[in-house]
């Protein structure tokens, strides 16, 4: 019977089927013999993409690179063994909720998260260390071989050892930073959907170095906009910023995972606005958006029915009938006395009339100051933030590019003080959608400049944030559609559930043999193996969990019959209780290897199966 392995996926040989579609990095400007520039493989850089080691040997070209970038690409592509181990009493709505709190290190979770969530993510949100030299980053080990790395077994998961400092005076000091960033948003951009989006928020200390970085990553013809907008209205202080310009900007940079048919709508920049139109007692301000060869849309505040609404003779819809009657079911395109306010359409020959017109809601009033002030109200102001994302530019991103009836999942893997999922649920109850977090924060010490905090760990900040300002969006006026989800299931990475000698199994004292019988770590309960499973597997997370008897024996059921588990420990597994299991038709069933009531039973489970349920998927750990 065939075991499930229990590590995180191993990228590199994946690589190579998929050069083009992962690793566009790959394809850069190089210099021929004739002396023009054209696109060229980067073989250098392909090499070390599907190598176990670091390669040396870089060529001259038009490219990023720093010291540190091959020992950080070689970190992205090794495996690591661990696992999440679920935590109901930190949680909300354990059994019914879909969003996730994922606590570690951000690494770790989006190597653990490569199969389940591969693709799946519509939106990823971060707001990274910005690396203005008070910052702590990340402290990666790089230099490790790819089998050490991958037996790894959570040895640095204390915040402490996990995070530094990294001040201007540091000779590595972008360097460091560029390294930590690269694996993370190389593993990102895996499990976006083609039709994916991601949003980076940045100072200006980074900015054109992530600029390139992404894309290298995504591709430059990937870059879909920068969001200039108005983090401050208080100047920044003097001090050590006297003989540099006075902040009151950040940016937010927006790229795609790949050109698919798409809605885009409109960003906005910050600054004073002017609001000359008025509906229902709102003010709006009119947004020309000019047409674009990815196909921008755009976002109105009312729809009506399309009906058998067509183009005038000789014209046709820009974006294509299927796209605008999707538009209209969602509430983008705006009719009066029966038509389109603007033309939404152009000549058969091609030729544009009108540019596109729109009526958006345009309220950048929210700053950082507005956003502490936000987490001040949740939390008190004993929480050591200094700047806050507010939630309405998190909760505008978010509208811009999901629909509030498809299940979007949203992912924020700097998690900060929770405004990512503060935001969906705000969102969710305003337009009664569906959207889904998902939000990771390792366990860093939470510190004020008193010394005073409340919260021991920014994570701990992080999920109390959540389920005050769940309770207060559930107090508050609701749209009678939404599902009213303001829970959140907490898993924390830890080392994996099963003993080393599970993956080196010729490195056994056949003298010891009688002290390995069993292979799970022996401080794990049935639900942190259900959970390790779920990742091996690829299942989803968020999937509901039901646990019965059957015939005396614990069983967890995923998601009706979706995954099947048994981890019985004590021989009680026998041909009779097989053949149960198989009435219920699962996609996948699992079970203990200690548990099977002889190896005859073990030899024969795979056999009842084929011929009782055919379909099932039939593994053991």
């Amino acid at each position: 019977m065939e075991k499930l392995k229990m590590h995180s996926p191993d990228l590199t040989q994946d690589n190579i089927a998929r050069l083009r579609e992962l690793f566009p990095g790959c394809v850069t400007e190089a210099k021929s013999e004739d002396g023009s520039v054209k696109l060229a493989v980067d073989f250098d850089q392909l090499r070390q993409e599907l190598s176990g080691s670091v390669v040396e040997g870089p060529q001259e070209r038009y490219h990023l690179n720093w010291p540190g970038k091959r020992e950080a690409l070689l970190t992205a592509n090794a495996p690591i063994a661990k696992t999440l181990r679920p935590c109901r009493h930190e949680s909300v709505d354990f059994d019914t909720t879909r969003n996730l709190f994922i606590e570690g290190d951000n690494l770790d979770a989006l190597k653990l998260l490569q199969e389940t969530y591969l693709g799946k993510v519509k939106i990823i949100y971060i707001d990274p260390p910005y690396n203005t030299g008070s910052d702590f980053i990340y402290s990666d080990n790089f230099v490790v071989d790819p089998e050490t790395h991958k037996l790894r077994s959570g040895e640095k998961d204390e915040a402490a050892q996990r995070l530094i400092a990294n001040t201007d005076a540091n000779g590595r000091f972008h360097s460091d930073w560029l390294s930590m960033m690269m694996p993370r948003l190389k593993l990102a951009r895996n499990l976006l959907r083609d039709d994916g989006v991601l949003f980076v928020s940045i100072h200006d200390v980074e900015l054109a170095s992530l600029k390139k970085l992404c894309e290298e990553i995504f591709g430059a013809e990937n870059f879909v906009g920068q969001v200039t907008w108005k983090a401050r209205v208080k100047p920044v202080n003097i001090g050590e910023a006297k003989y540099r310009p006075q902040k009151e900007v950040e940016y937010v940079l927006m790229y795609q995972k790949s050109y698919v048919p798409r809605t885009f709508f409109p960003l906005f920049t910050g600054g004073e606005r002017s609001y000359p139109h008025e509906i229902d007692g709102r003010k709006y301000r009119l947004t020309t958006i000019l047409k674009s060869n990815r196909g921008a849309n755009f976002r109105s505040t009312m729809s009506f029915s399309l009906g058998d609404y067509s183009p005038p003779e000789g014209q046709r819809w820009q974006a294509g009938e299927d796209v605008i009657h999707q538009l209209n079911n969602d509430g983008y395109i705006e009719f009066r006395d029966g038509t389109p306010f603007r033309r939404y359409f152009e000549d058969e020959e091609g030729a544009e009339h009108d540019p596109f017109y729109c009526f958006m809601e345009v309220d950048w009033s929210s700053t950082s100051e507005a956003g502490k002030s936000q987490l001040n109200e949740i939390l008190g102001n004993q929480h050591g933030f200094d700047t806050v994302k507010p939630v309405r530019l998190i909760k505008t991103l978010i509208q811009a590019c999901t629909s509030r009836q498809d299940n979007h999942l949203v992912m924020d893997f700097f998690g900060g003080s929770g405004t990512t999922a503060h935001a969906v649920m705000q969102l969710n109850s305003e337009d009664g959608g569906n959207r889904e977090f998902m939000v990771v924060q390792v366990s860093e010490p939470s510190i004020t400049k008193s010394g005073i905090a409340k919260y021991e760990t920014i994570a701990e900040l992080c999920k109390e944030r959540i389920r005050r300002s769940g309770a207060a969006v559930l107090a508050s006026d609701t749209h009678d559609g939404w599902g009213r989800d303001i829970g959140f299931r907490v898993l924390k990475i830890a080392s994996s559930n099963m003993a080393d000698i599970y993956y080196a199994p010729d490195s056994l004292d056949k003298a010891n043999v009688d002290l390995f019988v069993d292979n799970i770590k022996p401080d794990r309960t049935a639900e942190d193996l259900l959970f390790q499973v779920m990742l091996d597997w690829g299942v989803d997370l968020a999937l509901p969990i039901a646990k019965q008897a059957i015939q005396g024996k614990e069983v967890f059921c995923v998601d009706g019959s979706a995954l099947i588990a048994c981890f019985d420990a004590h021989g009680g597994i026998d041909e009779g209780f097989v053949k149960e299991l198989t009435k219920y038709q699962p996609l996948r069933v699992v079970f203990r290897d200690a548990g099977f009531k002889d190896s005859a039973v073990k030899i024969n489970v795979e056999q009842i199966f084929k011929s009782l349920s055919p379909s099932t998927e039939v593994k053991c750990i």
